[in-house]
């Protein structure tokens, strides 16, 4: 199975999930962001050629998740990853990162 295989399928179960179940859990952006890790490293700390999500802005995430989702920004894989997220889900991951050093 693919790496970019098992990074939709994450998303796709996360995605699923009442956002209700996880509003009160304070660690909700945290545990979703979990399902980047395999591409944007841990925390987003990169390791490889896929840039490092840690200390981006979080306005600046959230836009490039819409440009993904409308297919105006290319990918390979981040184009069908961003539909599988509701757009708290994206504000909730996308504050998680912008606060990681």
């Amino acid at each position: 199975m693919k790496l970019a295989d098992v990074a939709v399928g994450i998303v796709m179960i996360l995605a699923g999930m009442s956002n209700k179940a996880f509003a009160e859990d304070r660690n909700y952006g945290r545990n979703l962001a979990a399902a980047c890790a395999s591409c944007h490293g841990t925390n987003g700390r990169s390791a490889g050629l896929i840039g490092d999500l840690a200390g981006v802005p979080k306005d600046r995430i959230v836009q490039q998740m819409k440009d993904f989702k409308a297919g105006i920004r290319p990918a390979t894989v981040m184009q069908q990853l961003a539909k599988g997220y509701s757009e708290a889900q994206v504000e909730a991951i996308a504050s998680y990162f912008s606060t990681q050093k």
